[in-house]
């Protein structure tokens, strides 16, 4: 019976639960080791997956859609890939930021079809030239912006998302660590089961703090600007490379109140990078606590 249970971000859908928990296991027994000596057996950590829902049920494509800019979406999509390309030119100088690109207006807010596809064009060219999404394809990036607007918008998808949480929940998990979309989902599911024998909820490199794509959206929505505890939560731990664009707003405190201890880290050049999470001290030392180590 898993003591601790990691939620996945985006990316890891050609993956599964086995395969994840082979990886992300050894990643997180090592990071709690050597953050204070607490050794965790393999049979502490499983992973609740989710990826395989942004594919048709039985299927397993090897291969997207020829996206480009015209694919885009107005509305969610299109403000989440306003709000990557602005972090990535305040994190890498390298990067001409939205305000100097020479394209029109922001993007989304009703604009016409052809000037969203110009300003996205100039967005995923800018962003191709970031450390961060150096080596990501237009096609990897649009799918990307798509498995949050769809996540955030289908409920369906979002209910399934939950019950794979809720399915490797047992008496004898304390500790539930998320990552990236992995964290909202996570945190939706903590608010709908204030049941569950969870302690500590540990967050990496989380959009929660995301103003209009994400924040204002969650379930339950927030109130008066302030968002709710996650169900029977004691402790919650918010860790986020300063580099992360993902993770716009680093901090969750000014969200969810004063009890979030934020915890800034860094990564090196891989800044979003699940496994790096999972390995650094204070990853290990959040999950020791919730074990009573």
């Amino acid at each position: 019976m898993a003591r601790v249970v990691v939620v996945h971000g985006i990316g890891q859908e050609f993956l599964g639960p086995e395969l994840m928990a082979v990886q992300v296991g050894p990643a997180l027994r090592d990071g709690v080791r050597l953050a204070g000596g607490l050794r965790l057996e393999p049979e502490d950590v499983t992973c609740a997956f989710y990826g395989n829902l942004y594919f048709e049920k039985g299927t397993r494509s090897l291969d997207l859609p020829p996206w480009d800019e015209t694919d885009v979406e107005d509305g969610l999509e299109a403000e989440l890939l306003e709000a990557w390309w602005e972090q990535a030119a305040q994190a890498d100088p390298e990067v001409l930021g939205p305000d100097a690109a020479g394209s029109r207006g922001p993007l989304g807010f009703g604009a016409s079809r052809l000037l969203l596809s110009e300003r996205v064009r100039a967005a995923l060219d800018a962003l191709s030239g970031s450390r961060f999404f150096a080596k990501v394809s237009d096609r990897l990036l649009i799918f990307a912006l798509k498995q949050v607007r769809r996540y955030m918008t289908e409920p369906e998808l979002k209910q399934q998302a939950r019950a794979c949480i809720a399915e490797v929940i047992t008496d004898e998990t304390r500790v539930l660590v998320a990552h990236s979309l992995g964290s909202v989902v996570a945190y939706e599911a903590l608010c709908a089961h204030p049941d569950w024998p969870i302690t500590d909820f540990i967050t990496l490199g989380s959009p929660l703090g995301m103003r209009s794509v994400v924040f204002d959206r969650l379930r339950p929505p927030p109130v008066d600007g302030a968002g709710s505890w996650p169900g029977g939560v004691e402790r919650w731990t918010n860790i986020a490379d300063r580099g992360d664009i993902v993770a716009l707003a680093d901090r969750l405190a000014p969200r969810f109140g004063d009890r979030v201890q934020d915890v800034s880290i860094s990564n090196g050049m891989q800044m979003h990078d699940l496994l790096r999470y999972l390995t650094a001290p204070s990853t290990g030392r959040a999950v020791a606590r919730g074990l009573g180590g």
